[in-house]
């Protein structure tokens, strides 16, 4: 996360709205030599105090979950590189904006008998955006093949502590250069939501033209 105060100023409700959105970050904890990641698709809790998910039974973390443990999400937002020559002044130097959220809490097992149910909402909050494709569910599958496959998987449930979210939208900039950089962003394409990181640039100003 930047360390400038200044991308650090949206409410919780703003970024929990984000990872809520998002549905995907990088679970992180300790491990014994270096952190334990693995990239998971999450549900958070309409007060964003719990988010939920599973892991494959075989992966670290899940083995290293007989207690509850320490453990943060990262959930990563629009990014691009954005080029000094963008802004239209002198003595610039390239930077990368982005929007990132940081989830903490404490990670732990839920009982297996919780997993189906957590499989059937999370496809649901996922099928739900590709209406009117009439959505998949679990009841799809054969008889004993979703039985079968949830036992190589086991629920999980992240108590949130801290929200913590990185808006580098080039707020210390003026208005008319940050959204001339925004601009090019959105010409250029660098990566996929470069569209989406321009809007929010374009939105970031602090009224005052600084």
């Amino acid at each position: 996360m930047h360390p400038n105060p200044i991308y650090h100023d949206a409410e919780a409700v703003q970024n929990l709205d984000f990872a809520r959105e998002r549905g995907f970050g990088v679970l992180a904890v300790n491990g014994p030599d270096a952190p334990w990641l693995s990239h998971v698709p999450f549900l958070l809790s309409a007060d964003g105090t719990v988010a939920e998910l599973h892991l494959v039974r075989s992966n670290p973390i899940a083995r290293a979950l007989q207690d509850p443990l320490t453990a943060k999400i990262a959930v990563s937002g629009p990014d691009s590189y954005i080029s000094p020559d963008w802004y239209g002044m002198t003595d610039q130097v390239p930077t990368w904006n982005y929007v990132a959220v940081h989830l903490t809490g404490t990670l732990e097992l839920r009982p297996q008998a919780e997993l189906h149910d957590l499989l059937d909402r999370q496809s649901a909050f996922y099928e739900d955006r590709l209406l009117p494709k009439v959505p998949w569910k679990t009841a799809k599958m054969s008889d004993g093949v979703m039985d079968k496959m949830m036992r190589m998987i086991v629920p999980c449930r992240m108590r949130i502590t801290g929200v913590d979210g990185t808006w580098k939208l080039g707020q210390n900039k003026p208005d008319a250069v940050r959204i001339s950089a925004a601009d090019h962003a959105s010409a250029y394409g660098f990566g996929a939501e470069a569209d989406i990181l321009a809007a929010m640039m374009r939105g970031a100003g602090n009224g005052d033209g600084s």
